[in-house]
């Protein structure tokens, strides 16, 4: 008997630490990646405000080949929106193009609904630099109590930010040709 309560103290103390954790952690959260690109922002552009290239070079696009998509609203630029279904890789969300700036900045709403429930911003910016661009894609918005959690455990920064360097890498491929 005295080991069940033994455990059952040091579960929840455990508990309670996580829980302690996750609630001082940032309230929002913002992952930010950038690179180089020997091309004119011209060339990017249309990559990014045109949702149906994103098949090109989104690092999302294949992690669920079956995933189902829809596109809506304008054909590209300001106005335009893609919704996407997928497996437990890429869960289910939609896209809005709030703000398609040519050639220097696309500003969009990014609302997840499965497997957590989430509302960010996704900026994506580009700077001549030279011959070239400098091309930063920024995510950010609210970080609710769940994220905060997942955050005790896992380094969202890192795990996105993985993903939006392999886009970026893709966008320079695709570009510099």
């Amino acid at each position: 008997m005295f080991d069940i309560v033994v455990i059952a103290i040091i579960l929840a103390i455990a508990i309670a630490a996580i829980l302690i954790r996750a609630a001082t952690r940032p309230n929002t959260l913002r992952v930010e990646r950038a690179i180089d690109i020997n091309a004119p922002a011209e060339k990017i552009f249309p990559l990014i405000s045109d949702f149906h290239q994103w098949l090109k070079w989104s690092p999302y696009e294949e992690k669920d080949p079956a995933m189902k998509r829809s596109y809506g609203g304008a054909d590209s630029g300001k106005g335009a929106t893609y919704a996407w279904d997928g497996d437990k890789n890429v869960g289910s969300g939609r896209m809005e193009i709030l703000d398609a700036t040519a050639p220097s900045r696309i500003v969009i709403k990014l609302d997840f609904f499965k497997p957590f429930e989430g509302h960010n911003t996704a900026e994506f910016t580009m700077l001549p630099q030279g011959d070239g661009t400098n091309v930063t894609w920024v995510m950010h918005g609210p970080a609710n109590f769940m994220s905060r959690l997942i955050q005790v455990f896992i380094n969202l920064d890192k795990m996105i930010g993985r993903d939006f360097e392999a886009g970026l890498a893709k966008l320079k491929t695709i570009t510099e040709k």
